[in-house]
């Protein structure tokens, strides 16, 4: 989806959250964006690939007093040297930087991924999780070896109780296995 009239500004523009992200809904917009609180305090300014989603991780992780307000500058082509820039020039804008990218760093920026992925839907969770292991193989990841030894152990388990439940006629162990499977 293109970027609609509503969401492209240049930055300068201080809207309320829930209506940018009414706004923003089908949209994947890249760009720099400050979070402000209900008495329009700078509490946040950060930049990402898809604002919709670390705006909405944001919120989720602060709450709406904290989250109430957002300045956007969306980015057509997004490079993240551009974006860095825009940030720090934002911040430096301000009287003093926002407690989110100094004291409260942990509660913006080093929860996006986490808040990010916790608003996921289910389906969007997984092909976020197949994608991330596609890029990992891609890059010869070398602990995806590792990893895939426990898997392979874990596997080769299971393949030895199914094996020993035919052989004996006893399937109380799978029979388990699987109603623990179904409880998570």
């Amino acid at each position: 989806m293109s970027i609609t009239p509503e969401l492209a500004n240049d930055g300068t523009e201080i809207i309320n959250l829930d209506a940018w992200s009414a706004a923003a809904q089908n949209a994947k917009i890249a760009g720099v964006y400050a979070v402000l609180d209900a008495e329009r305090c700078t509490q946040y300014i950060g930049y990402s690939r898809n604002v919709l989603l670390s705006l909405n991780g944001h919120l989720r992780q602060n709450g709406e007093q904290k989250c109430a307000f957002v300045r956007v500058q969306a980015f057509k082509f997004p490079k993240r040297q551009e974006m860095e820039d825009l940030q720090d020039a934002w911040i430096a804008e301000l009287e003093s930087t926002p407690p989110g990218n100094v004291t409260e760093r942990d509660m913006w920026a080093g929860t996006v991924g986490d808040a990010a992925k916790a608003v996921m839907s289910q389906a969007e969770r997984q092909a976020y999780e197949e994608k991330k292991l596609k890029l990992r193989k891609a890059m010869a990841d070398t602990t995806l070896s590792k990893e895939s030894e426990i898997i392979d152990a874990s596997q080769a388990e299971r393949q030895r109780q199914l094996e020993a439940a035919v052989t004996n006629d006893d399937w109380s162990v799978i029979i388990d296995a699987q109603t623990q499977e179904t409880k998570y």
